[in-house]
């Protein structure tokens, strides 16, 4: 069996890790995978321009309805040559992961040749636009008089772009598509756009002998953090600049730790120090972009608590790295995080977007006397359910399904669902 799995970039951003994560897993039992980006790691002048012409014509619709720069995706322009590509090569499915910024167009997908399959790093999939729909739920009714986009009128982009996924979802009928989180998986069922294409529930892999706890004071002294303080950690892509990712509400809540501020630091990594500093009354550490696995293992390890304050997340990167590195979570009880943050025992399950939950759930992951047990029970969650052994067989199974039903499909004059 041969995968032939897409990105639009190779490994920047969370979604292109955990693809690449689960391209070098599924070999490990015995699926041939052929990775590839859209985008070159190292692109010459010609490519860079070409880029951003692309990047372009999939942002600028919806930056100029909304007057203002939004993670907007139009799902456009076409990609002919990488069709062509693709539908030349001697790959059984097409696995597609994040493909914005001009990756690939809604109606590229359609053209494809082969059964594809689509794991959902965001909302974008049957959203009108959006990446996340910041609770509007407009996807549900395919879109119209979107906010993000400022619109009074109910023929706008955003619907323009939910017929688009429809059409697709009418023409491709050996589409699947697979949420990461039982959450996405859910959203997914309640969309106009995909309501009626087959789904199935799978998480990301990883590997749990590169993020596997290490000694916290060896931790600290190789990243120069205090030995003698409790550290909280909290990390994100863009952590401080992007408004979902709820730095606001991780202030507040240290805000009103109500812990004495003499025994607890904070650090920050995925984040440069910014010109104006947040009030709280405790340091900051702040390690900057981490792009290499062994520095976050480090990071995970040097911490007593990650905070994970995501307003809307699907299924987090880094609550996963954490707890394969033994330190329990703090986060919102939202979208996908219950799918590996178990209350009160791998960490904390706060109230939606409830800084004063959040600051409870830090105190008691903090101050418990079983704190060991907590790391304990983190490591052991991810080792059953995410260890990339564990997930790339689960993966394995769904692709021979795929195949089967997909046969069974070209056989028979009306496509079965499943």
């Amino acid at each position: 069996m041969k995968i032939l799995m897409l990105n639009s970039y190779y490994d920047k951003g969370g979604a292109a890790r955990a693809a690449l994560r689960l391209a070098k897993a599924l070999p490990l039992v015995g699926v041939e995978v052929d990775y590839r980006s859209v985008y070159n790691r190292h692109m010459r002048p010609w490519e860079k321009a070409s880029y951003l012409f692309r990047v372009a014509k999939d942002r600028l619709p919806g930056a100029l309805k909304a007057r203002s720069k939004i993670m907007f995706s139009a799902g456009r322009p076409d990609n002919s040559t990488l069709v062509e590509s693709i539908n030349a090569s001697d790959a059984d499915i097409v696995h597609i992961h994040w493909l914005h910024g001009g990756g690939l167009s809604i109606e590229d997908i359609a053209r494809i040749a082969k059964p594809v399959v689509w794991s959902l790093h965001d909302m974008w999939a049957f959203t009108g636009g959006c990446h996340y729909d910041q609770e509007c739920a407009r996807f549900v009714e395919g879109c119209g008089h979107c906010p993000l986009l400022k619109s009074r009128g109910r023929d706008d982009l955003s619907r323009d772009i939910v017929k688009r996924k429809l059409a697709l979802a009418s023409q491709k009928r050996d589409l699947t598509i697979i949420g990461l989180s039982r959450w996405m998986l859910r959203q997914a069922a309640r969309s106009r756009a995909l309501g009626d294409v087959p789904k199935v529930n799978l998480p990301n892999p990883i590997n749990t002998n590169v993020f596997a706890p290490l000694d916290k004071r060896q931790a600290r002294e190789r990243l120069n953090l205090p030995l003698d303080k409790k550290l909280i950690l909290f990390g994100a892509m863009s952590a401080t600049d992007d408004s979902r990712k709820g730095y606001t509400q991780l202030v507040q809540a240290l805000q009103q730790l109500d812990i004495r501020t003499t025994d607890v630091e904070v650090s920050v990594f995925g984040s440069d120090e910014p010109d104006r500093k947040p009030d709280i009354p405790m340091p900051i550490h702040y390690l900057g972009n981490i792009g290499d696995d062994r520095q976050l293992q480090a990071i995970y390890s040097a911490a007593d608590v990650m905070v994970v304050p995501s307003l809307q997340e699907n299924l987090s990167n880094a609550i996963m790295e954490s707890l394969a590195c033994g330190t329990p979570v703090v986060c919102f009880d939202i979208g996908g995080n219950g799918d590996m943050v178990e209350h009160l025992k791998t960490g904390f399950l706060a109230s939606p977007c409830d800084p004063a939950s959040l600051a409870e759930g830090i105190r008691w992951v903090i101050l418990n006397k079983k704190h060991s047990e907590l790391c304990e029970n983190a490591r052991n969650k991810v080792i059953e359910e995410f260890d990339e052994i564990t997930v790339a067989n689960r993966y394995l199974a769904f692709y021979q399904d795929r195949l089967v039903n997909n046969k069974k499909n070209v056989e028979s004059p009306v496509a079965a669902k499943s």
